[in-house]
Protein backbone atom coordinates (compact mmCIF):
# COMPACT_ATOMS: atom_id res chain seq x y z
CA UNK A 1 0.00 0.00 0.00
CA UNK A 2 3.00 1.99 0.97
CA UNK A 3 4.47 1.79 -2.53
CA UNK A 4 1.51 2.55 -4.14
CA UNK A 5 0.60 5.71 -2.55
CA UNK A 6 4.27 6.39 -3.47
CA UNK A 7 3.53 6.03 -7.10
CA UNK A 8 0.44 7.90 -7.17
CA UNK A 9 1.98 10.90 -5.53
CA UNK A 10 5.18 10.59 -7.89
CA UNK A 11 2.33 11.02 -11.07
CA UNK A 12 0.40 13.52 -8.92
CA UNK A 13 3.80 15.64 -9.12
CA UNK A 14 4.42 14.70 -12.94
CA UNK A 15 0.71 15.61 -13.92
CA UNK A 16 0.88 18.96 -12.42
CA UNK A 17 4.50 19.81 -13.81
CA UNK A 18 2.82 18.36 -17.07
CA UNK A 19 -0.06 21.46 -16.46
CA UNK A 20 2.43 23.91 -15.03
CA UNK A 21 4.20 23.53 -18.98
CA UNK A 22 0.99 23.58 -20.77
CA UNK A 23 -0.22 20.09 -21.16
CA UNK A 24 -3.57 19.58 -20.56
CA UNK A 25 -4.47 16.79 -18.27
CA UNK A 26 -7.69 15.14 -18.75
CA UNK A 27 -9.80 14.99 -15.89
CA UNK A 28 -12.12 11.39 -14.68
CA UNK A 29 -15.55 12.66 -13.94
CA UNK A 30 -16.52 12.47 -10.17
CA UNK A 31 -13.05 10.91 -9.15
CA UNK A 32 -9.90 11.64 -7.73
CA UNK A 33 -6.28 10.15 -7.35
CA UNK A 34 -7.95 8.08 -4.24
CA UNK A 35 -11.10 6.48 -3.58
CA UNK A 36 -13.25 6.41 -0.43
CA UNK A 37 -11.63 3.82 1.18
CA UNK A 38 -7.78 5.80 0.42
CA UNK A 39 -7.38 3.18 -2.13
CA UNK A 40 -5.70 4.19 -5.44
CA UNK A 41 -8.09 4.93 -7.96
CA UNK A 42 -7.38 2.91 -11.03
CA UNK A 43 -9.42 4.83 -13.42
CA UNK A 44 -7.61 8.45 -12.20
CA UNK A 45 -4.25 6.37 -12.50
CA UNK A 46 -5.05 5.33 -16.07
CA UNK A 47 -5.55 8.98 -17.40
CA UNK A 48 -3.01 10.32 -16.13
CA UNK A 49 -1.05 7.46 -17.51
CA UNK A 50 -2.30 8.20 -20.79
CA UNK A 51 -1.29 11.73 -20.96
CA UNK A 52 2.45 10.82 -19.62
CA UNK A 53 2.48 8.37 -22.86
CA UNK A 54 0.94 11.08 -25.04
CA UNK A 55 2.88 13.69 -24.16
CA UNK A 56 6.23 12.52 -25.54
CA UNK A 57 4.15 11.34 -28.78
CA UNK A 58 5.65 12.91 -32.29
CA UNK A 59 3.65 13.01 -35.02
CA UNK A 60 5.44 11.97 -37.72
CA UNK A 61 3.23 9.81 -39.45
CA UNK A 62 -0.02 11.19 -40.08
CA UNK A 63 -3.60 9.95 -42.12
CA UNK A 64 -5.44 13.46 -43.53
CA UNK A 65 -8.84 12.16 -43.83
CA UNK A 66 -9.96 15.36 -45.32
CA UNK A 67 -13.22 14.38 -47.28
CA UNK A 68 -15.84 11.96 -46.54
CA UNK A 69 -17.60 11.55 -49.40
CA UNK A 70 -16.74 8.67 -51.86
CA UNK A 71 -18.30 7.52 -55.10
CA UNK A 72 -17.79 3.48 -53.92
CA UNK A 73 -19.81 2.03 -50.87
CA UNK A 74 -17.77 -0.60 -49.74
CA UNK A 75 -19.80 -2.57 -47.14
CA UNK A 76 -16.90 -2.69 -44.28
CA UNK A 77 -16.23 1.00 -44.73
CA UNK A 78 -14.99 2.61 -40.70
CA UNK A 79 -14.82 6.58 -42.41
CA UNK A 80 -18.27 6.81 -43.80
CA UNK A 81 -19.69 10.14 -45.09
CA UNK A 82 -21.44 11.29 -42.51
CA UNK A 83 -20.38 14.99 -43.61
CA UNK A 84 -19.61 16.71 -46.62
CA UNK A 85 -17.14 19.39 -45.15
CA UNK A 86 -14.09 20.06 -46.61
CA UNK A 87 -11.45 22.71 -44.99
CA UNK A 88 -10.53 25.82 -46.60
CA UNK A 89 -7.44 24.88 -48.99
CA UNK A 90 -5.67 27.57 -47.12
CA UNK A 91 -6.73 26.53 -43.48
CA UNK A 92 -5.50 22.96 -44.55
CA UNK A 93 -2.22 24.06 -45.63
CA UNK A 94 -2.05 25.90 -42.31
CA UNK A 95 -3.02 22.95 -40.69
CA UNK A 96 -0.50 20.89 -42.32
CA UNK A 97 2.53 23.67 -41.44
CA UNK A 98 1.47 23.37 -37.55
CA UNK A 99 1.98 19.56 -37.91
CA UNK A 100 5.48 20.41 -40.06
CA UNK A 101 6.44 22.42 -36.70
CA UNK A 102 5.32 19.51 -34.32
CA UNK A 103 7.38 17.06 -36.23
CA UNK A 104 5.65 15.71 -39.52
CA UNK A 105 7.70 13.61 -41.70
CA UNK A 106 4.96 11.61 -43.77
CA UNK A 107 1.55 12.84 -44.52
CA UNK A 108 -1.09 10.47 -45.95
CA UNK A 109 -3.76 11.96 -47.70
CA UNK A 110 -7.39 9.60 -47.26
CA UNK A 111 -11.10 9.84 -47.74
CA UNK A 112 -13.53 8.84 -48.37
CA UNK A 113 -11.93 9.47 -51.97
CA UNK A 114 -9.66 11.99 -51.75
CA UNK A 115 -9.90 12.58 -55.76
CA UNK A 116 -13.61 13.28 -55.53
CA UNK A 117 -13.33 16.90 -54.33
CA UNK A 118 -12.53 19.16 -57.30
CA UNK A 119 -11.64 16.60 -59.35
CA UNK A 120 -8.64 15.96 -57.70
CA UNK A 121 -7.02 19.61 -58.39
CA UNK A 122 -7.50 20.70 -53.87
CA UNK A 123 -5.91 16.99 -53.56
CA UNK A 124 -3.17 18.24 -55.85
CA UNK A 125 -2.54 21.14 -54.30
CA UNK A 126 -2.22 20.21 -51.00
CA UNK A 127 0.38 17.26 -52.45
CA UNK A 128 2.81 19.78 -53.86
CA UNK A 129 2.45 22.14 -50.73
CA UNK A 130 3.78 19.42 -48.84
CA UNK A 131 6.58 18.17 -51.38
CA UNK A 132 7.91 21.89 -52.40
CA UNK A 133 6.91 24.41 -49.63
CA UNK A 134 7.32 21.90 -46.13
CA UNK A 135 9.57 19.64 -47.93
CA UNK A 136 8.12 16.71 -46.47
CA UNK A 137 9.89 13.41 -46.80
CA UNK A 138 7.13 11.44 -47.77
CA UNK A 139 3.66 12.24 -49.23
CA UNK A 140 1.58 9.57 -49.74
CA UNK A 141 -2.67 9.09 -51.19
CA UNK A 142 -4.79 6.16 -50.69
CA UNK A 143 -7.18 6.33 -53.53
CA UNK A 144 -9.76 3.66 -54.59
CA UNK A 145 -8.37 4.33 -58.31
CA UNK A 146 -11.71 5.29 -60.36
CA UNK A 147 -11.58 8.74 -60.40
CA UNK A 148 -7.60 9.35 -61.29
CA UNK A 149 -6.42 11.08 -64.46
CA UNK A 150 -3.09 11.05 -66.35
CA UNK A 151 -3.39 14.79 -66.46
CA UNK A 152 -3.28 14.16 -62.84
CA UNK A 153 0.04 12.50 -63.09
CA UNK A 154 1.27 15.52 -64.95
CA UNK A 155 0.79 18.32 -63.35
CA UNK A 156 1.12 16.64 -59.57
CA UNK A 157 3.15 13.43 -60.19
CA UNK A 158 6.34 14.93 -58.99
CA UNK A 159 5.41 15.88 -55.53
CA UNK A 160 3.94 11.96 -54.69
CA UNK A 161 6.17 9.14 -53.08
CA UNK A 162 3.82 6.98 -52.84
CA UNK A 163 0.26 5.92 -54.53
CA UNK A 164 -2.01 3.19 -52.39
CA UNK A 165 -4.64 1.39 -54.61
CA UNK A 166 -7.34 -0.11 -52.70
CA UNK A 167 -7.94 -2.96 -53.91
CA UNK A 168 -9.81 -6.51 -51.98
CA UNK A 169 -10.14 -8.92 -55.06
CA UNK A 170 -9.38 -9.97 -58.56
CA UNK A 171 -12.71 -11.16 -59.17
CA UNK A 172 -14.85 -8.50 -60.18
CA UNK A 173 -17.91 -9.86 -59.04
CA UNK A 174 -16.71 -10.45 -55.44
CA UNK A 175 -15.82 -6.40 -55.70
CA UNK A 176 -19.51 -5.68 -56.90
CA UNK A 177 -20.37 -7.51 -53.90
CA UNK A 178 -18.15 -5.54 -51.50
CA UNK A 179 -19.52 -2.81 -52.77
CA UNK A 180 -15.88 -1.33 -54.01
CA UNK A 181 -17.70 -0.61 -57.59
CA UNK A 182 -19.31 2.39 -59.53
CA UNK A 183 -21.72 0.98 -61.34
CA UNK A 184 -20.51 -2.00 -63.72
CA UNK A 185 -17.07 0.01 -64.33
CA UNK A 186 -14.40 -2.16 -64.11
CA UNK A 187 -12.74 -1.55 -60.97
CA UNK A 188 -9.37 -4.02 -61.67
CA UNK A 189 -9.29 -1.67 -65.43
CA UNK A 190 -8.41 1.16 -63.30
CA UNK A 191 -6.37 -0.74 -60.66
CA UNK A 192 -4.13 -1.85 -63.70
CA UNK A 193 -3.99 1.69 -65.41
CA UNK A 194 -2.84 3.26 -62.09
CA UNK A 195 -0.62 0.71 -61.88
CA UNK A 196 1.07 1.93 -65.24
CA UNK A 197 0.90 5.88 -64.68
CA UNK A 198 2.87 5.13 -61.33
CA UNK A 199 5.47 3.99 -63.53
CA UNK A 200 5.67 6.50 -66.45
CA UNK A 201 5.40 9.24 -63.67
CA UNK A 202 7.81 7.57 -61.36
CA UNK A 203 5.38 7.28 -57.89
CA UNK A 204 6.07 4.77 -55.72
CA UNK A 205 2.68 2.32 -56.23
CA UNK A 206 0.88 0.41 -53.44
CA UNK A 207 -1.86 -1.73 -52.44
CA UNK A 208 -3.89 -1.94 -49.84
CA UNK A 209 -6.68 -4.94 -49.31
CA UNK A 210 -8.67 -5.40 -46.86
CA UNK A 211 -9.56 -9.07 -45.93
CA UNK A 212 -13.12 -10.18 -45.42
CA UNK A 213 -16.06 -12.85 -45.21
CA UNK A 214 -15.49 -12.35 -49.07
CA UNK A 215 -12.12 -13.11 -50.06
CA UNK A 216 -10.50 -14.39 -47.43
CA UNK A 217 -10.38 -17.68 -49.44
CA UNK A 218 -9.43 -16.17 -52.73
CA UNK A 219 -5.55 -16.56 -53.44
CA UNK A 220 -4.06 -13.19 -54.73
CA UNK A 221 -0.60 -14.18 -55.22
CA UNK A 222 -0.64 -13.96 -59.09
CA UNK A 223 -1.93 -11.03 -59.37
CA UNK A 224 0.36 -9.25 -56.59
CA UNK A 225 3.32 -10.29 -58.28
CA UNK A 226 2.25 -9.22 -61.74
CA UNK A 227 1.40 -5.64 -60.40
CA UNK A 228 5.02 -5.88 -57.96
CA UNK A 229 3.63 -3.20 -55.52
CA UNK A 230 6.17 -2.17 -53.18
CA UNK A 231 4.38 -2.78 -50.12
CA UNK A 232 0.63 -5.01 -49.84
CA UNK A 233 -1.05 -3.70 -47.00
CA UNK A 234 -3.36 -6.62 -45.60
CA UNK A 235 -5.70 -5.46 -43.52
CA UNK A 236 -8.35 -7.31 -41.26
CA UNK A 237 -12.18 -6.12 -41.58
CA UNK A 238 -12.66 -3.47 -38.29
CA UNK A 239 -16.03 -3.01 -36.71
CA UNK A 240 -16.26 1.05 -35.65
CA UNK A 241 -19.03 2.15 -33.80
CA UNK A 242 -21.32 4.77 -35.19
CA UNK A 243 -19.08 4.37 -38.80
CA UNK A 244 -19.88 0.84 -39.37
CA UNK A 245 -21.87 -0.68 -36.77
CA UNK A 246 -24.11 0.55 -34.44
CA UNK A 247 -27.71 2.60 -34.41
CA UNK A 248 -26.14 5.51 -36.33
CA UNK A 249 -24.07 3.83 -38.46
CA UNK A 250 -24.21 4.30 -42.42
CA UNK A 251 -22.79 0.41 -42.95
CA UNK A 252 -23.33 -2.67 -41.10
CA UNK A 253 -19.87 -4.40 -41.74
CA UNK A 254 -20.81 -7.71 -39.40
CA UNK A 255 -21.40 -9.68 -42.30
CA UNK A 256 -17.67 -9.04 -42.96
CA UNK A 257 -16.32 -9.61 -40.22
CA UNK A 258 -13.74 -12.67 -40.05
CA UNK A 259 -11.96 -14.50 -37.03
CA UNK A 260 -8.56 -13.78 -36.17
CA UNK A 261 -7.67 -17.04 -37.43
CA UNK A 262 -9.11 -16.58 -40.66
CA UNK A 263 -7.32 -13.67 -41.40
CA UNK A 264 -4.05 -15.69 -39.96
CA UNK A 265 -4.75 -18.49 -42.57
CA UNK A 266 -5.10 -15.69 -45.18
CA UNK A 267 -1.75 -14.35 -44.26
CA UNK A 268 -0.24 -17.74 -44.21
CA UNK A 269 -1.26 -18.60 -47.84
CA UNK A 270 0.16 -15.95 -49.36
CA UNK A 271 3.82 -16.13 -46.83
CA UNK A 272 5.67 -15.90 -50.31
CA UNK A 273 4.95 -12.38 -50.92
CA UNK A 274 7.70 -10.56 -49.38
CA UNK A 275 5.89 -6.73 -50.02
CA UNK A 276 3.03 -7.89 -47.79
CA UNK A 277 2.48 -6.19 -44.49
CA UNK A 278 -0.43 -7.57 -42.74
CA UNK A 279 -2.43 -5.33 -40.03
CA UNK A 280 -4.55 -7.05 -37.30
CA UNK A 281 -7.24 -5.02 -35.94
CA UNK A 282 -5.32 -4.88 -32.49
CA UNK A 283 -2.08 -3.27 -34.27
CA UNK A 284 -4.83 -0.79 -36.68
CA UNK A 285 -6.89 0.17 -33.72
CA UNK A 286 -5.15 2.86 -31.87
CA UNK A 287 -1.29 2.85 -33.72
CA UNK A 288 -2.47 5.14 -36.53
CA UNK A 289 -2.74 9.22 -35.93
CA UNK A 290 -6.22 10.06 -37.80
CA UNK A 291 -7.19 13.60 -38.48
CA UNK A 292 -10.43 14.13 -39.58
CA UNK A 293 -12.21 16.70 -42.09
CA UNK A 294 -11.99 19.32 -39.11
CA UNK A 295 -8.27 18.39 -38.34
CA UNK A 296 -9.41 16.55 -35.21
CA UNK A 297 -7.15 13.69 -34.30
CA UNK A 298 -9.68 10.94 -33.82
CA UNK A 299 -9.45 8.33 -30.74
CA UNK A 300 -10.19 4.82 -31.64
CA UNK A 301 -9.38 2.87 -28.62
CA UNK A 302 -12.54 1.89 -27.77
CA UNK A 303 -14.11 0.67 -30.61
CA UNK A 304 -15.43 4.19 -31.88
CA UNK A 305 -14.20 7.79 -33.05
CA UNK A 306 -13.81 10.41 -30.56
CA UNK A 307 -12.52 13.44 -31.93
CA UNK A 308 -10.03 15.67 -30.30
CA UNK A 309 -10.37 19.41 -30.43
CA UNK A 310 -9.15 20.54 -33.96
CA UNK A 311 -5.24 21.12 -34.11
CA UNK A 312 -6.36 24.70 -36.01
CA UNK A 313 -7.83 25.69 -32.64
CA UNK A 314 -5.84 24.44 -30.09
CA UNK A 315 -2.57 23.35 -31.26
CA UNK A 316 -1.03 19.81 -31.87
CA UNK A 317 0.43 19.17 -28.94
CA UNK A 318 -2.57 19.22 -26.70
CA UNK A 319 -4.79 17.96 -29.14
CA UNK A 320 -2.46 15.04 -29.87
CA UNK A 321 -2.73 14.03 -25.99
CA UNK A 322 -6.64 12.87 -27.04
CA UNK A 323 -5.88 10.61 -30.05
CA UNK A 324 -5.57 7.44 -28.35
CA UNK A 325 -2.22 7.17 -30.46
CA UNK A 326 0.22 3.90 -28.89
CA UNK A 327 4.15 5.10 -30.78
CA UNK A 328 5.23 1.89 -29.48
CA UNK A 329 2.73 0.08 -31.79
CA UNK A 330 3.05 2.10 -34.31
CA UNK A 331 6.74 1.41 -34.52
CA UNK A 332 6.46 -2.51 -33.86
CA UNK A 333 4.09 -3.05 -36.79
CA UNK A 334 6.50 -1.38 -39.00
CA UNK A 335 5.13 2.31 -39.21
CA UNK A 336 7.92 3.48 -40.09
CA UNK A 337 9.82 2.46 -43.08
CA UNK A 338 11.75 3.91 -46.26
CA UNK A 339 8.65 5.94 -47.34
CA UNK A 340 10.46 8.56 -49.44
CA UNK A 341 10.49 7.64 -53.41
CA UNK A 342 13.94 9.36 -53.66
CA UNK A 343 15.38 6.52 -50.70
CA UNK A 344 13.42 3.63 -52.68
CA UNK A 345 15.72 3.55 -55.30
CA UNK A 346 13.40 1.88 -57.87
CA UNK A 347 13.85 0.63 -61.17
CA UNK A 348 11.03 2.54 -62.82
Amino acid sequence: MFLQLCISYLQCIFAAVLAWIGVRVPQVHGTSQFSSTGKVNPAAIKEVNNVISQAAATPSSVNYHFTRQCNYKCGFCFHTAKTSFVLPIEEAKRGLQLLKESGLEKINFSGGEPFIHDRGDFLGKLVQYCKHDLQLPSVSIVSNGSMIREKWFQTYGEYLDILAISCDSFDEDTNQTIGRAQGRKSHLDNLFKVREWCRKYKVAFKINSVINTFNVDEDMRENITKLNPVRWKVFQCLLIDGENAGENSLREAERFLISDQQFQDFLDNHSSISCLVPESNQKMRDSYLILDEYMRFLDCREGKKDPSKSILDVGVEEAIQFSGFDEKMFLKRGGKYVWSKADMRLEW
